[in-house]
């Protein structure tokens, strides 16, 4: 089997409709990309895959949806406006601005660059002379922090006053809402809030196509605790990482956990769970110990009481939270990587085929009439009745072999070729996509069959 290439793989993504340069007829706009018609189904199919496991299927959780723009004290409070920020630092023979700690890992996987100090990064690179990737000089600045936040105006005068952000995480949506979801939801501890959304980082450096844009989306994931719980909860959410991991396909010996050195000042423990993409390793999903922090911070800072009063033992104190977060962006990715591949077929034939999971298959079924003239009306009404329960395409174009490929490429799991049997017999051939293998099934019977397919 044969994997695609990064450029091989993007180029795939383009031509197929699962994703688009960003304003590509004005020439683009650096590292932003567009979700086509297949990718969007696609990421919704992802979406609906982590609500199933992580609200649906887990006692005690609840999905919200926060706004974008918050009250700029929220930032203040979580710490944002005075230590978000990326150690950068420019090449002065070609102007280019890079992260150096991504400088320093691409030079020396092996090098820890997170827990290096500021000056100890610039030493590092001068004493190795590490290349820029664009000139390849080694003539860089010192290095500068900058704040990752995208700030904007609100009202129609500017002024400090007026200063609102772009949310760069989902997580201060769920911990502002901790009384809201505890008193609406009549819950008790523990309890976890889940929330689906956009975030933003002015990332100079982003890249590895989709990997590291400043526009991405977050699958957040907070559970709220008492104290001496919380250490057993951290555990079972990094297992239970990588079960979901699996359960969308990923291959276990593709998976690594990477626990961290230097720790955040508020955190206990973090740990991020990698992918390994054509390009290496890369994060797809971090889970954390933050203990009370983030909850106290926001008692501070809006003077509202935060507390939990724990009835049986009559006590009141601030929870602990175990965060767990998924990259959508980047989820994608490793599903699509996992399940793209060129096959060699007898007689020295090639397929291309994404062998993605049904429930995660941007299109359920194509259905494809033998003979056009012939068979095409009751083809569509078949194609009428099926696009009721499940995303189906209906395709009468050349003959029927090209017409499997078409839908191999796109991960279809299932064609329905309709022909005389089905006049006279009422029967379909159904096809699955990675066998090939094909069976005659009753028309009638067919949904069943598919959605059987479905289930999680």
């Amino acid at each position: 089997m044969k994997k695609l290439s990064m450029e091989e793989f993007a180029a795939y993504c383009n031509q197929y409709g699962f994703i688009f340069q960003g304003s590509e007829i004005y020439g683009g706009l650096a590292n932003t990309w567009d979700y086509g018609p297949l990718g969007t189904r696609l990421k919704n199919n992802l979406k609906d895959a982590w609500r199933y496991y992580f609200i649906q299927q887990r006692e005690n959780s609840y999905e919200i949806d926060s706004d974008i723009l918050m009250n700029p004290t929220v930032w203040e409070a979580s710490g944002h406006l005075s230590s978000f920020t990326d150690p950068l630092l420019d090449c002065k023979e070609c102007k280019t601005r890079h992260r150096a700690d991504n400088l320093i890992q691409e030079y020396d996987a092996s090098a820890n660059a997170d827990a290096m100090s500021q000056e100890e990064m610039l030493t590092y690179i001068k004493e190795h002379q590490i290349p820029c990737p664009k000139c390849g000089k080694s003539n860089f600045t010192d290095i500068r922090q900058f704040n990752l936040m995208f700030a904007t105006q609100r009202g129609v005068t500017q002024g400090s006053t007026n200063m609102i952000y772009l949310r760069p995480e989902n997580a201060q949506g769920e911990y502002v809402n901790f009384l809201n979801v505890l008193r609406t939801m009549r819950t008790k501890l523990p309890f976890s809030i889940g929330q689906i959304g956009k975030a933003f980082r002015n990332e100079i450096t982003p890249g590895n196509f989709t990997f590291r844009t400043i526009e991405f989306e977050q699958m957040e994931f907070q559970t709220f605790c008492k104290q001496g719980t919380d250490e057993e909860l951290y555990d079972y959410f990094k297992e239970y990482g990588i079960s979901f991991f699996q359960f969308l396909g990923l291959a276990k010996e593709h998976l690594r956990y990477h626990d961290h050195e230097k720790l955040a000042h508020y955190a206990k423990a973090a740990c991020d769970i990698e992918y390994l993409f054509p390009f290496g390793w890369g994060e797809i999903n971090g889970t954390h110990n933050r203990t009370d922090f983030d909850l106290k911070r926001h008692q501070e800072y809006s003077g509202k009481s935060l507390e939990y009063y724990e009835e049986q033992t009559k006590e009141k104190y601030i929870p602990y939270i175990v965060e767990s977060t998924y990259g959508l962006d980047r989820i994608f990715l490793a599903v699509m990587f996992e399940a793209l591949e060129e096959e060699e077929l007898e007689g020295g034939e090639t397929r291309q085929v994404l062998k993605i999971h049904p429930m995660l298959a941007p299109v359920k079924v194509s259905v494809l009439p033998l003979i056009k003239k012939r068979h095409s009306e009751k083809a569509l009404e078949l194609y009428k009745n099926l696009r009721k329960h499940f995303m189906v395409t209906y395709d009468d174009a050349g003959n029927i072999g090209k017409r499997y490929r078409r839908g191999d490429v796109i991960g279809t799991p299932f064609a329905v070729t309709i022909d005389d049997n089905t006049l006279e017999h009422g029967t379909v051939t159904l096809r699955e996509r990675d066998s090939m293998q094909q069976i005659t099934i009753d028309i009638g019977e067919l949904t069943e069959y598919i959605e059987k397919s479905m289930r999680l």
